[in-house]
């Protein structure tokens, strides 16, 4: 195996002296108001907040799928934007990302002086009252962090979850775990285990304090914050400098290739080990047919396990969650055995059924959250060598204005890998009215046809499924892809044909 002069293997012993951090947090004891409570993320937080006995409220713009969990719990969520619609109680207010700073209840949170904190700062804020895993990459990361979790549960190692997808085996987006670390592992009895999804976006992930970390890649993404790739790589190494030192546990599992890593690890103080596809990385990851392999450094022992979901981006992501799990102190044998029995989450190349079609015979429905030129490309190669369709038809939403501004012959070359592209307008989130008069989805269309790809700009979402219906024939496969709200479009178009 090749050297690495970034390497330092966890061979130390973990410090167990720290801080009680794990009971009687700060948190779990405040008076909390969630604005844009149904958020990703935010209802997992606000659940997790609720289960450890933190008097939580909420307010959003309208009532949505994110909101249900809170609804249920009894949770009082008021809707659209008040002034004053803060409970008199409150003393702590925690908002998404997507909240402006003049929002009429942050300004009334002010004018009380409450305590203000964003999402990412009061998640890192719960993090550090325990023995944090943070989930970091341009791709991948909601896969990742969901499997770890699943991984870690069923090793008997009970962590605390926030992810930003419904994982059923999770029973959602978040779980509260132990307060302390089961077992007789390296981090045994240590405050509990906490995985979190880490995102870069406005760099929200500088507020995380994990021990454990992974870069899974990091290529050109929220261009509408970073100026360009070098601005991305600093961003991710100043995360990675979170991370403590070896002797305290600190330890960074990164991509041995495309995620940066020279720049990334230089000076860091943690052990660093690489994951990746080449003989030259730590931990290297084969494929055979079904099988994924993944071979580790001396005194680590091979291991194989049979791939709970199609693609290469899926065998990476899952490596990754074996080497972290093993780190944190899960055996081999109850990692590959959880990794197998994986059921995956929502919206990643989730099945949604099959319908009939006119014509007669059936078409598959699939539904993606791929958002991203390299998301769409991985995730179009796998559905293709999974199922083998006919045609492949993709109805994809680009998700913000910027994003396709800057990236679109990117979006255009990988999605010439479908037969039949329908593109509905732009997701509009977070830019300006002048960004959003830049590009539109005729843009996009006029990309791929200028490579000779079927595609067609179709809206709104009612007439999609009305040219899906005569557009699909027998063994076809649609799949949706997007981060917006075009995940209706692939239920309702399987309501209206019939489910199997």
């Amino acid at each position: 195996m090749a050297s690495n002069p970034a390497k330092r293997t966890p061979k130390s012993p973990v410090r167990n002296d720290g801080p009680d951090l794990g009971r009687g947090d700060a948190l779990r004891t405040r008076r909390v108001h969630l604005v844009g409570a149904g958020g990703s993320g935010m209802s997992g937080l606000g659940m997790m907040l609720h289960a450890q006995g933190a008097s939580v409220t909420g307010s959003d713009q309208s009532d949505g799928p994110g909101l249900s969990p809170l609804h249920e719990v009894g949770i009082p969520i008021v809707l659209g934007p008040s002034a004053g619609g803060i409970p008199e109680d409150r003393n702590l207010l925690v908002h998404s990302a997507a909240i402006p700073h003049d929002h009429p209840e942050l300004l009334e949170a002010q004018h009380r002086g409450m305590e203000i904190l964003s999402y990412a700062e009061a998640l890192g804020r719960a993090q550090a009252e325990r023995t944090g895993i943070s989930i970091a990459g341009t791709h991948g990361k909601s896969t990742t962090t969901a499997l770890l979790s699943h991984v870690l549960m069923e090793a008997g190692l009970d962590p605390s979850v926030i992810v930003g997808a419904h994982c059923p085996q999770l029973g959602g987006g978040w779980r509260v775990g132990a307060d302390r670390v089961p077992g007789t592992g390296r981090f045994a009895n240590r405050p509990g285990l906490m995985v979190c999804e880490a995102c870069e976006f406005n760099r929200s992930f500088h507020h995380h304090r994990p021990v454990l970390g992974l870069i899974n890649n990091i290529e050109e993404d929220h261009l509408d914050v970073y100026a360009g790739i070098e601005e991305i790589v600093e961003s991710f190494r100043r995360f990675a400098a979170l991370l403590p030192a070896e002797d305290e546990g600190g330890y960074l599992l990164i991509a041995h290739d495309h995620a940066h890593r020279r720049g990334v690890v230089s000076g860091l103080d943690c052990a660093v080990e690489t994951i990746g596809f080449t003989p030259d990385a730590d931990w290297q990851i084969t494929i055979s047919d079904d099988t994924v392999h993944l071979r580790g450094p001396e005194g680590d022992p091979a291991v194989e396990w049979t791939a709970p979901m199609p693609g290469v981006h899926n065998a990476a992501n899952a490596g990754a969650a074996a080497v972290l799990a093993n780190r944190a102190g899960a055996d081999w044998n109850d990692i590959t055995r959880a990794i197998e029995g994986f059921a995956g989450l929502d919206r990643r190349m989730q099945v949604l059924g099959e319908r009939s079609v006119v014509g007669g015979g059936r078409v598959t429905v699939l539904d993606d959250y791929g958002h991203h030129p390299s998301e769409i490309e991985v995730t179009l190669k796998a559905i293709r060598n999974r199922w083998n369709p006919r045609r492949l038809i993709c109805v994809f939403q680009p998700h913000q204005h910027s994003r396709t501004r800057f990236l679109l012959d990117e979006f255009a070359a990988s999605l010439t890998l479908a037969d039949v592209v329908i593109v509905p307008h732009i997701y509009f989130v977070r830019d300006s009215e002048a960004e959003r008069n830049r590009v539109s989805a005729t843009d996009l269309v006029e990309r791929l046809r200028d490579r000779g790809t079927i595609s067609m700009h179709v809206h709104p979402f009612e007439t999609i499924i009305e040219q899906l219906e005569t557009t699909c024939s027998d063994g076809d496969l649609v799949v949706v892809m997007g981060a917006g709200t075009v995940w209706e479009i692939g239920r309702d178009f399987l309501a209206k044909g019939g489910t199997s």
